[in-house]
């Protein structure tokens, strides 16, 4: 690693550093019982959880944050993320995944206070994975599976939704190699969660655990997403998470 990358990685810290307590301070001051729990609760608690590793807390975070359009935490979740360990590129993949999952809008708002904090890193665009890349292989016997299903359910409704789910999304988007299938997933399954998309849980949850996310891991995302999406949503996602589960014994 350079001096100018070094330097640059000091002060984007730094940034960040300044950008949590700048929150907290304003939580002291307009609503210091909020400012108790952010930072005894949220910071030195849930991100200290065993279950979860710091980096998945941040995939599922800025997943939820995305998801459900709510821009003004992402500069710090952002950060956070890459302080975690979250690649500059997966963050772009998965920006890019949610605008199918959660709409072009939500994900080129993200997108844009993205921008600034790779800026502010000084992560260059030409270091992010653009449209052609490599796809991984096709897994022919699922994608045999799904579209049958979405011909035989959803295609008489609408031809136009499935063929765009056939392509671009499963045989383009979820086969980009920069953002891993589990991790598409565990995005995918935060979105819905975020959203009350409940109905659409059974299939990815499913899919995210045949992708190598552990039972254990899902049920500390969902301690996750209660604080950064919202508890209701989250206990009406649990029956069915709880569903999943036993279905699979």
């Amino acid at each position: 690693m350079n001096k100018k990358t070094l330097i640059g990685l000091a002060f984007s810290l730094a940034a960040s550093a300044g950008y949590a307590d700048s929150i907290q301070e304003n939580l002291k001051r307009a609503a210091p019982a909020l400012a108790h729990y952010n930072q005894n609760v949220l910071e030195n608690d849930l991100w200290k959880r065993e279950g979860l590793s710091p980096r998945d807390r941040s995939v599922v975070s800025v997943a939820t944050l995305v998801a459900a359009g709510k821009t003004e935490m992402l500069p710090q979740e952002f950060a956070r993320a890459l302080d975690n360990g979250v690649k500059p590129a997966e963050l772009s993949e998965i920006v890019t995944h949610l605008a199918f999952y959660a709409g072009w809008n939500n994900a080129v708002a993200a997108a844009d206070e993205l921008a600034d904090v790779y800026e502010d890193r000084d992560i260059d665009a030409n270091d992010l994975p653009g449209a052609d890349v490599e796809l991984l292989p096709l897994d022919e016997e699922f994608e045999a599976m799904r579209e049958n299903s979405v011909q035989t359910n959803y295609a008489p409704t609408s031809q136009g939704v499935a063929d765009f789910t056939r392509e671009p999304l499963f045989r383009d988007v979820w086969l980009r190699p920069d953002l891993s299938p589990r991790d598409r997933s565990l995005v995918t399954v935060s979105s819905l969660v975020a959203n009350g998309q409940a109905e659409q849980v059974p299939f990815h949850l499913n899919r995210a655990l045949d992708n190598g996310l552990q039972q254990a891991e899902a049920s500390e995302a969902l301690t996750q997403m209660a604080f950064y999406v919202n508890w209701p949503n989250v206990y009406t996602a649990m029956p069915i998470f709880q569903k999943v589960f036993d279905g699979r014994k």
